[in-house]
């Protein structure tokens, strides 16, 4: 177990690593496999703020078809008391532990993807389409997928199809969806897959950890390689077994 002092939330050392975050949103960790935004130009995107949305439905924008390499990347959440665990369960993930309210920022420079402002999730329901609550995904200009989830709220002009930079705050750590009243960002890595993308790739699948190391420390690390890597391999997976 890793032992937390993060802001206001010591006592939680147990339930941040063991059963409260379970599900196929967040849980305990299993061991690892190795200036303003101006309107976007990139194709359709979809944003799930309204009720007739559809869970299944993702970042439909597609990356760039030549990547930039001199993009800077920075750390998700901007608190001097944060944590993270390298680990998660389920698949690859990290939570990273703030106090609620906390700024949550843009990775890298690129295009708003999805955009959820309204918490739809319910224990009684299935687990994994709306596990997230509030939500944001950037579609980085290195070609990779930014997710952030669990938010407090979405700043406003945060919207999909708009254009961010490095830094740029999306909105507040928070514990929306299935957070289990636990503040905290949930922040997954993955490739954009248009027109047959989902959930259960867009909440991460590749570790974040080592970059996020990096990028706590003023360092650029860069996922595209591996991500790229990634998508070769596995290509789109289709949405897994409800449960």
């Amino acid at each position: 177990m890793v032992p937390l002092t993060i802001g206001r939330w010591r006592g939680y050392a147990v339930l941040l690593l063991v059963p409260v975050l379970a599900a196929s949103g967040c849980g305990a960790p299993d061991a690892p496999t190795g200036a303003g935004p101006t309107a976007a130009t990139s194709p359709t995107v979809v944003t799930t703020d309204g009720p007739s949305a559809s869970p299944d439905l993702a970042d439909q924008s597609t990356a760039s078809a030549s990547p930039r390499k001199d993009l800077p990347h920075v750390f998700p959440v901007r608190a001097k008391k944060v944590s993270y665990h390298p680990t998660h369960s389920a698949y690859p993930g990290t939570d990273i532990f703030a106090d609620c309210g906390e700024p949550v920022v843009v990775v890298t420079d690129g295009t708003v993807g999805e955009v959820s402002r309204r918490d739809r999730y319910d224990k009684r329901g299935p687990q994994g389409p709306y596990n997230g609550g509030l939500s944001v995904s950037v579609i980085g200009d290195d070609g990779v997928r930014y997710y952030g989830s669990h938010l407090t709220e979405v700043a406003e002009g945060i919207d999909a199809g708009v254009r961010v930079r490095a830094g740029q705050r999306l909105g507040t750590v928070g514990r929306t969806g299935n957070a289990n009243n636990v503040c905290h960002l949930h922040f997954g890595i993955s490739p954009p897959c248009p027109g047959e993308d989902g959930w259960w790739i867009r909440r991460g699948v590749v570790w974040p950890a080592p970059y996020l190391d990096s990028w706590r420390k003023g360092g650029n690390r860069k996922p595209a390689a591996e991500v790229a890597a990634w998508h070769r391999k596995h290509g789109c997976p289709g949405k897994p077994p409800a449960r």
